[in-house]
């Protein structure tokens, strides 16, 4: 058997349409994990809303948060682990021009913090309702590098918040706007993105690249899908992504897709573990 790395994409990818787990897609992750493969989750979530479907697939492999900023095993000190940071001064800098650049919402994040200039039910799965004290945002709780940021905006100051980003930090960090209809952007490291988390593990664990298995849908996927071995769109990715992508799975992720393309991809591997 060629030891494998499986990367999973979560949202549209390993989880359905509710943000949950199907129960054949825990199986056969456990099982090939127990058969000898590396199952690593890439996703641009932060580790503390992700940190759950971690526990959920009893993974005992690294993770990569934030598209590529956090490289890390969960629970444990890994000596792998790599976080690549943006500035705290950038940070409250832009807090101070919330106003100004039309801000609506800023969230900064590291590894196991979250704070926020103001709590939002906007989008509770990924932004906070609450905040204690200590998480609001501003110059005595942030005292360090944040990972990301998360920024809600006002999509009629979208061109000139671009333009004022990439003047004062555009050598630094680069913006990342969500798809769907939310007026959401992302600041992480400049050039950072999924592929670069992936081959951090794949190289720690010495794997070569044709032995990668990446699965993805969405436009923050196409790094990883275009660097693995074997890049594979999802039924329900984006036209983008199945265009580079090496295959497709036959059933979307609210069918479990991703399980039903591993079992039949390893079905000696499985079958040798009865």
């Amino acid at each position: 058997m060629q030891r494998h790395l499986i990367a999973l994409d979560l949202d549209g990818t390993t989880l359905n349409s509710k943000s949950k787990l199907a129960s054949e897609t825990i199986a056969t992750l456990h099982q090939l994990e127990r058969a000898g493969h590396i199952v690593v989750i890439v996703t641009g979530r932060p580790y503390l809303i992700s940190k759950h479907i971690y526990d959920a697939l009893h993974l005992t492999s690294p993770m990569v948060n934030f598209n590529g900023a956090l490289t890390h095993i969960p629970h444990k000190h890994w000596a792998g682990e790599q976080i690549l940071n943006v500035s705290r001064e950038m940070s409250l800098n832009l807090l101070d021009a919330k106003d100004q650049l039309g801000l609506k919402t800023l969230v900064a994040e590291d590894k196991l913090h979250v704070w926020a200039d103001h709590p939002t039910d906007m989008l509770p799965e990924f932004l906070p309702v609450k905040l204690r004290d200590d998480q609001y945002l501003n110059a005595k709780n942030l005292a360090t590098d944040p990972i990301a940021l998360t920024i809600e905006f006002t999509p009629e100051q979208k061109t000139t918040i671009l333009g004022q980003i990439a003047e004062r930090y555009g050598d630094f960090v680069e913006p990342r706007i969500w798809g769907g209809p939310y007026d959401i952007m992302e600041l992480i490291h400049r050039g950072v993105h999924k592929e670069d988390g992936l081959d951090h593990v794949a190289k720690f664990y010495q794997i070569d690249r044709q032995n990668i298995i990446a699965f993805g849908d969405e436009q923050n996927d196409y790094e990883m899908i275009d660097y693995a071995g074997r890049g594979v769109a999802m039924k329900n990715a984006i036209p983008l992504i199945k265009e580079i992508a090496d295959d497709e799975t036959e059933y979307d992720n609210d069918h479990a897709g991703v399980a039903r393309y591993l079992k039949a991809y390893f079905a000696k591997d499985l079958a040798d573990l009865n």
